[in-house]
């Protein structure tokens, strides 16, 4: 049998990690991060428990690729939902989506999101994965569709804003619900309350507008 080439080896070690990737965010959604423990991870991706190691330095920061991960594959959905958006309005609407598929992130999985955000919180800080650089390219292309004249400095500040949206939805005993924060993003950006997706998860109502009646 001939040994196997360069390029199979690299495929399956791809599929090897996302697959370790794609075990943490669901048994970090089920159990909680101390009650995950990389043999159990390796053990629900099919894969030798010595390859967590090979890949990632520790458990943090695997849990931070694998929710990277997951937002830029769920990010990447939205943005090429069909029909796809198209004119000079197709700008707003990618970025109503982005908004719509972040905060729907955090209301669909509070435990797992909340996790990764105290992750990051923490002394083992921020993670520059392949998995976080393929989600910050997506936001920066929404800031350009956009028509963001400087994406450089807009994207960190949509990201920033997306992630204090996630805390105050997360934030337990003190939480905001989403409508009223998708309603100030929307604001805040100028965007009209039906694009994105207004009636994800039976949010009909109108949006916020301060004490009016």
């Amino acid at each position: 049998m001939s040994p196997r080439s360069a390029s199979v080896n690299e495929e399956l070690r791809r599929r090897s990690r996302e697959r370790l990737l794609q075990a943490t965010v669901e048994l970090v959604g089920e159990r909680g991060f101390e009650a995950t423990t990389l043999g159990d991870i390796a053990q629900r991706a099919g894969v030798a428990r010595g390859l967590v190691s090979y890949y990632f330095p520790g458990k943090r920061q695997l849990l931070q690729s694998a929710v990277h991960r997951l937002m830029h594959l769920t990010l990447q959905a939205a943005l090429e939902r069909a029909p796809r958006p198209s004119g000079p309005e197709a700008g707003r609407e990618l970025l109503a989506r982005a908004i719509d598929a972040i905060l729907g992130l955090a209301h669909d999985r509070p435990l797992l999101m909340r996790t990764h955000l105290a992750g990051i919180l923490t002394a083992d800080g921020f993670i520059q994965c392949p998995e976080q650089q393929r989600l910050a390219q997506l936001l920066r292309e929404t800031v350009v569709a956009y028509g963001s004249p400087d994406p450089e400095a807009d994207y960190p500040l949509l990201r920033a804003l997306l992630m204090g949206a996630a805390v105050a939805m997360l934030l337990p005993g003190a939480s905001m619900p989403r409508v009223r924060l998708r309603a100030e993003l929307f604001q805040r950006y100028g965007l009209d309350w039906e694009l994105g997706e207004p009636h994800a998860a039976g949010e009909v109502q109108a949006p916020y507008r301060g004490d009016t009646p």
